[in-house]
């Protein structure tokens, strides 16, 4: 019984670290695949270097997005898109309110 008791506290933090870290990093792993893959033409995205523009067209080959911008046309890597910022641009209201 003492035995378990000594390892009882390890338990508790691995289950603490588990819920508080590694967990909520897996759902938005899981939130920013699906995102990406809805990604769909006429969508307004921000990328992760702050451009703002909507998508034009999207190359499954090459596994990018064109992306058309005020000064013209960019491809841009589907992993350079950001789900946060693209999200505030999309609803502005929900930033308001927090």
């Amino acid at each position: 019984m003492e035995q378990l008791q000594s390892f009882l506290p390890l338990v508790l933090i691995f289950v603490v670290l588990y819920f508080f870290m590694i967990r909520p990093q897996m759902k938005k792993q899981k939130q920013e695949k699906n995102f990406i893959n809805d990604i769909k033409k006429g969508d307004r995205i921000v990328t992760k270097s702050g451009l703002h523009g909507k998508v034009a067209d999207t190359s499954e080959k090459l596994d990018a997005i064109i992306i058309e911008t005020g000064s013209g046309k960019m491809t841009f890597d589907k992993s350079a898109i950001s789900l946060e910022l693209t999200s505030k641009l999309n609803n502005p209201k929900e930033d308001k309110k927090k």
